[in-house]
């Protein structure tokens, strides 16, 4: 049995994670792997005021949130709609905790932004270290080692192609020690702190963000603007276009529809004396060989052309290839005559 102080320290930090996560807009589940108490004292002192980191033993948490959950169920008969959202929000959350993690509870959305640059900010390189995963691959490349000839046994652990140049150890061609993913072997260790390198760099990643009852990969973080903006116009392509193959007006699809239109208007009122606004531009460049041999080449030259100039351009073409069929016509020519 926990003596008193302890189980009130306990009953303490539950509640505490509780009140967070039910009255934070948002919260970051990290990763903190590797991360050293100074480094999370320094992440703790930055965010203070935006954001409140908070640590704890995964049981703890699960614990926390599992009673939680147990009180939210006893009161589902007075509000049961709001109690069931809520509970199905922690039960997202404790499918969450797993693995050395933490939270950073951020006071307003508006300070996501804010917790990771910090976290971004407060990375410190690191010694491989024998058994660790490595998070990148690692290369030493050639050139001079700055180690004596009695060192050579440490590069040919590792099947490294080395020669002797004036007394030091030299590097023949860069070679892989470290692959991403798999665990850093002993010689490699000895052999990267021999040569004082120091190629990892660890801190506090984000995982995993929950939010409103969800909880979603932190990829999702880095998604811009810009980039839902192309999703969208592509998506108005795509139900314009499918409303224009069924014949189906959409309000995608209908400036498509009117410049469809205009170019049938346009058509039909060119051979005629009949003319107006929108129309006069064109007929002046139909009727000026030498604007319609200019739009023509710009045409040809820029596939990026505006509306008016590939539709003038267009005409142009027809009206280029009319003079040749006619001379076709004309001309009694055949080749096995």
């Amino acid at each position: 049995m926990p003596s008193g102080a302890k189980l009130e320290r306990k009953n303490a930090y539950m509640a505490k994670l509780v009140n967070l996560v039910e009255s934070a807009p948002l919260a970051l589940i990290v990763d903190v792997d590797h991360v050293g108490s100074k480094q999370m004292q320094n992440i703790r002192m930055a965010l203070r005021g935006k954001c409140t980191l908070l640590m704890g033993k995964n049981t703890m948490i699960r614990t926390a949130l599992r009673k939680r959950i147990a009180e939210l169920q006893e009161e589902q008969g007075e509000d049961g709609d709001e109690n069931q959202k809520s509970i199905e929000a922690l039960q997202n959350l404790v499918e969450a905790v797993n693995g050395n993690m933490g939270f950073i509870f951020c006071e307003a959305a508006s300070n996501l932004e804010d917790a990771r640059e910090t976290l971004e900010k407060f990375v410190v390189p690191a010694a491989a270290k024998a058994g660790t995963v490595a998070p990148k691959d690692v290369f030493i490349p050639a050139g001079p080692s700055g180690l004596e000839p009695s060192q050579t046994s440490f590069f040919q652990a590792l099947n490294i192609p080395t020669k002797i140049v004036k007394g030091t150890i030299e590097i023949t061609t860069d070679f892989k020690v470290c692959v991403k993913g798999d665990r850093v072997v002993l010689s490699a260790q000895a052999l990267l702190t021999k040569m004082n390198i120091r190629p990892f760099e660890y801190g506090m990643t984000v995982r995993s963000v929950y939010q409103d009852g969800a909880v979603f990969d932190a990829a999702v973080l880095d998604i811009t603007d810009d980039v839902l903006m192309a999703k969208f116009l592509t998506g108005v392509s795509n139900v314009a276009a499918f409303g224009r193959e069924i014949g189906i007006p959409t309000e995608a699809g209908l400036p498509h529809m009117m410049c469809s239109a205009f170019k049938n208007i346009v058509s039909i009122v060119a051979d005629i004396d009949f003319n107006f606004k929108e129309v006069e531009e064109i007929k002046a460049i139909l009727s000026d060989p030498e604007a319609l041999a200019k739009m023509k080449a710009a045409a040809a030259a820029g596939p990026a052309a505006g509306g008016a100039s590939a539709a003038a351009g267009g005409a142009a073409a027809a009206a280029a290839e009319a003079p040749v069929e006619e001379e076709e016509e004309d001309m009694e020519f055949d080749l096995f005559d």
